[in-house]
């Protein structure tokens, strides 16, 4: 436990530092106003840390701010949670967003931060942009404004809606950053990389689920389609809603049509008679900070049981006859078929998480549906990406065309490599995009691939792209995953030494994490490493690798990263055992039973065991079903027919058919 106290007019708080011992730390800012107020600590490399003892405003009393997935355990000192790790780190994780022109100003060389900023908190400048120009202008000795100019201001509430959205935006969204110096006015993805409604960020239906702020919401909704923006309902200066009640809706929805029980079905004055309830559902973050989802949707508890998602209705009505079933009952009741027929992007979603075989079917249909949201759209080429047919190629190629950014940044990262010269073109082409995001993810796609086939304009092109691209993995040093990126990138490029350095830095940030060992021992092999260090590394990765399958048992991609670990080892019991597993946990993954089909062929190959033989017979099998045309597949037939008449000339299988 933490003692928070005031020491010669300073306040100050006894807790836990980095070493494992308590010690006496002033407590240098307040973070928040409302509805929970946190405090934070600075060390002298320039870190700020957020302390998880916060104050609860509106009940006047201390509480924890937990982890959402970890919340009566202890957290201790090394670990990312913890309150000296990486996930309480004000210069890197908040910011951004509280503080006016913060540039984190991070030192890979020292690890230290000399973090700057105008004001430390959200000031007039951080949504209305730098005013020199237009006190400048205010100046002027003339009664007018200059046309050529305007204000010196962005516009924000310009007939283009986006200038407005994409400011709020920046704060107000999940979001990676691709390069600083956002400005108001300019181009977000200029600057942001925004997620996707992707699993475990979203619920299956696009509703919020992780703490994900409200962007991606409001692009799904008919509200922003419609043209309306955040000041239509937010007072951005007093941050207050314009109106209290339904009045705020009645701004556009005919009160005498919608605020009435014939519309709602509840008694007045009720919970359930108010239209934010049932459209824009709510929920807790930092355990008592309530946040509305913005897609200001249609309740549909009739995808509820299908889909595993939360739906208003049953937010509300919790008793045990009160199920997803009888609330669809009651709005088909209320509402005829056309609201629980209507179509969703959510069953597409659901089927392509789980890999079932339908899902492409149901996200092609999705994308060519005129009405669906240009975020829905991004995160099902996203999705796409998992079904390697050529329908599946094809779309995602059409999808980096596309006039929406994000859309197009989707299909850049999902093309499909069928060949390395049209892949390398595409990304070329790419690598020209007006956007900024766009240009880096291509950028760092291109930078794994020859460049021998590229004119000079595309390879200009993409020189050019990937030193932004450097610039944005520059912006993450202070984590891992930047390191990560940089490796792969210059690994590629042929700067082993950098791609070394960069690996090595991502183990010491942040050791508890998995994949920087394994890529440094692949490096390191190919280099003719020392191999105990090699050995060594891979073992501790295969031990980390463990860990996190037992955290998330579900997820085949670690499983499958265990199984090619396990094999390098030489452990092939516990490969094939992993690799089976993955394969169960993702059935429609060709990679991940083309890795199985491959380490039963080498068993066999080295012990003549038959059940290998049929092992891999039937992991062949299953590569056709998945995908014919693949002749990786035949190859293999091929070696273990050629394996099999060595070892046993009277049982070699049967030649495949052609």
């Amino acid at each position: 436990m933490s003692r928070i106290f005031r020491q010669n007019g300073k306040f100050m708080v006894n807790t836990e530092g980095p070493d494992g011992d308590y010690h006496d730390y002033e407590i240098k800012y307040t973070f928040g106003v409302r509805p929970l107020q946190q405090y934070m600590i600075e060390f002298p490399d320039g870190r700020v840390q957020v302390l998880r003892e916060s104050w609860d405003v509106k009940n006047k009393k201390w509480f924890f701010v937990t982890p959402p997935d970890v919340t009566n355990e202890r957290i201790k000192p090394g670990d990312p949670l913890h309150r000296t790790g990486i996930a309480q780190n004000w210069n890197t994780t908040c910011a951004d967003c509280h503080s006016t022109n913060l540039h984190k100003n991070y030192d890979p060389k020292s690890n230290t931060y000399k973090t700057s900023w105008q004001e430390i908190n959200v000031s007039c400048e951080e949504c209305h942009g730098p005013g020199s120009v237009h006190v400048k202008l205010a100046e002027r000795w003339s009664p007018f404004w200059d046309r050529n100019v305007g204000y010196g201001l962005p516009p924000l509430k310009d007939r283009n809606l986006n200038v407005q959205i994409e400011t709020c935006a920046k704060c107000h969204s999940r979001r990676y950053q691709v390069h600083e110096d956002f400005r108001p006015g300019r181009p977000f993805m200029d600057f942001y990389e925004p997620v996707v409604l992707s699993a475990g960020l979203y619920q299956p239906d696009g509703q919020i689920l992780d703490e994900v702020y409200e962007y991606d919401s409001f692009l799904q909704s008919k509200m922003f389609a419609n043209h309306v923006r955040c000041s239509d309902c937010h007072e951005p200066h007093s941050l207050k809603l314009k109106f209290e009640g339904n009045r705020l809706c009645s701004q556009c929805h005919d009160p005498i049509k919608f605020d009435t029980m014939a519309h709602h079905h509840h008694k007045e004055g009720t919970p359930g008679a108010q239209c934010i309830n049932c459209h824009m559902a709510s929920r807790l973050y930092m355990v008592i900070d309530e946040r509305r989802d913005h897609s200001f949707r249609i309740p549909r508890p009739d995808l509820s049981k299908q889909l595993g998602t939360t739906n208003a209705c049953n937010n509300c009505h919790t008793s045990a006859n009160e199920t997803s079933q009888w609330a669809a009952d009651a709005i088909k009741k209320w509402y005829g078929d056309k609201t629980t027929l209507a179509p969703h992007w959510g069953p597409a979603f659901k089927t392509a998480n789980e890999a079932s075989p339908e899902g492409e079917k149901l996200l092609t249909e999705l994308l060519h549906r005129n009405s669906t949201p240009a975020v829905v759209k991004a995160t099902a080429v996203d999705l796409l990406a998992g079904y390697p047919t050529p329908n599946s190629a094809a779309t995602r190629r059409d999808a980096v065309r596309e006039v929406d950014p994000l859309v197009r940044l989707a299909g850049v990262r999902s093309l499909p490599p069928d060949s390395e010269k049209i892949l390398a073109t595409e990304l070329a082409n790419a690598a020209d995009d007006p956007v900024r995001a766009v240009r880096v993810a291509a950028a760092a796609r291109l930078g794994q691939l020859p460049l021998s086939g590229l004119n000079d304009s595309q390879r200009k092109a993409f020189e050019k792209a990937a030193v932004e691209f450097r610039q944005a993995q520059k912006l993450q040093l202070d984590h891992a995953g930047g390191h990560l990126t940089l490796a792969s990138f210059d690994r590629q490029q042929g700067r082993l030494d950098e791609a070394i350095a960069h690996l090595k830095d991502a183990i010491k940030l942040e050791p508890y994490l998995a994949w920087p060992r394994a890529e440094l021992a692949s490096l390191l092999q190919e280099q003719n490493g020392d191999p105990k260090e090699i050995r060594r590394l891979r073992e501790d990765e295969a031990n980390l690798v463990e860990r996190d399958s037992k955290y998330a048992p579900d997820n085949a991609d670690i499983f499958y990263r265990l199984g090619l670990l396990r094999y390098t080892l030489d452990e092939f019991d516990e490969a094939e055992a992993a690799l089976r597993a993955a394969c169960e946990k993702a059935p429609q993954n060709y990679e991940y039973l083309m890795a199985l089909a491959l380490l039963q062929e080498r068993r066999y190959k080295d012990t003549g065991n038959e059940d290998q033989l049929k092992a891999a017979m039937k992991s062949l099998n299953g590569l056709r079903l998945l995908n014919k045309d693949d002749p990786r597949g035949k190859l293999i037939f091929q070696r273990l027919y050629e394996t099999a008449r060595e070892k046993h000339p009277d049982a070699a299988p049967a030649q495949e058919k052609k």
